[in-house]
């Protein structure tokens, strides 16, 4: 890639990256610090979505350097391996940690007087190993060999005077020749089976999870308007507009579900199909300025998901917005004295 096209194309990560990754820092960190000053909320469940917090945290901090991962640099074996894997491994830890918070609060929705019964709940250390454990091992695999890795000097030569040559040349070589791609570290089949056998299944998992609890939601809200309705002719009166403002609140609860969907998964959908197809058909997508735009609103806009189910809770933010609020009447009081 010519230098100037590279640092354009650096400085167009720089500006899209840098905004939202600062949102997400300092987001998480309000609501870690809310959660933290709350001793109502130190229960099993609000440590999940902790855990959660702490990977879009991570998630937050690194993902300027994701869409760079499309970019070749001048690295050698072991600082390649580390900028590849490192923010690999945090988001699929965030991936795995939003699906175990998705179902933790299904099971509770699902079976409201079991659900301190279950494994996630009984067994808290294991659950939280299961989000992490996973994700590092199978990031780490390319470590362990399983990577495109070809040294400069790794040419040797047993039966031709041509390759010593070659390979005394190669062990000249200086380390600036050793190109640090996603090529050489993530193989195809690594690739296909993360998106295949991890990412879409865990999409998938959330969007039934939402669907299944959407569904008995309203079952439970067609009950509650029977009832009303045997109330209210038991007591002949008029049809009370109760009814009516349950629908409603239905309806804004369907509405809000649809548009976190678009806003926050499809981005994200749209750029793991463009790198499936750049893949299957061999065109190189990596460079260009579109397949970038993807890739920052696309990881980004999924790391906007925990910042909306923690900002939504009024729990969460009671504290900060506390101190906040003395803060600014204190600096008022300050003016007026």
């Amino acid at each position: 890639m010519d230098p100037l096209d590279k640092l354009s194309r650096e400085k167009l990560i720089f500006y899209l990256t840098v905004p939202l990754s600062s949102i997400i820092i300092f987001s998480n960190l309000f609501i870690i610090i809310g959660i933290a000053c709350n001793r109502q909320l130190h229960n099993t469940p609000n440590y999940f979505f902790l855990s959660l917090l702490v990977a879009d945290l991570c998630t937050g901090i690194t993902l300027p350097f994701i869409p760079r991962m499309t970019l070749d640099q001048q690295l050698d074996f072991k600082h390649c391996l580390v900028m590849y894997i490192f923010p690999n491994f945090l988001f699929l830890s965030f991936l795995f940690n939003l699906v175990m918070v998705h179902y933790e609060r299904y099971l509770c929705i699902v079976s409201p007087l079991h659900h301190s019964q279950f494994w996630v709940h009984r067994c808290f250390p294991l659950a939280l190993l299961t989000v992490w454990l996973p994700p590092l091992l199978y990031a780490s695999l390319p470590a362990f060999g399983w990577n495109n890795w070809v040294e400069p000097n790794a040419y040797k030569s047993s039966d031709s005077n041509k390759t010593f040559l070659r390979s005394t040349a190669s062990r000249n070589s200086s380390k600036e020749d050793e190109v640090c791609s996603y090529k050489q570290v993530f193989p195809k089949a690594f690739i296909f089976l993360e998106v295949c056998g991890l990412v879409l299944p865990a999409m998938l998992s959330i969007v039934a999870m939402m669907g299944r609890v959407l569904w008995i939601t309203r079952k439970q809200l067609q009950n509650i308007c029977k009832l009303h309705r045997a109330v209210d002719r038991l007591q002949q009166q008029q049809p009370s507009d109760h009814e009516q403002q349950l629908n409603l609140r239905y309806a804004k609860c369907v509405a809000a579900v649809s548009l976190t969907f678009l806003v926050c998964w499809v981005p994200y959908i749209m750029y793991q199909l463009m790198s499936v197809t750049a893949l299957q058909t061999g065109v190189s997508l990596q460079s260009s300025s579109l397949y970038i735009i993807m890739s920052c609103t696309g990881i980004g806009s999924m790391a906007v998901i925990p910042l909306i189910l923690g900002l939504a809770n009024k729990q969460y933010t009671e504290p900060i917005s506390r101190l906040m609020l003395k803060l600014r009447n204190r600096w008022r009081g300050g003016q007026n004295n």
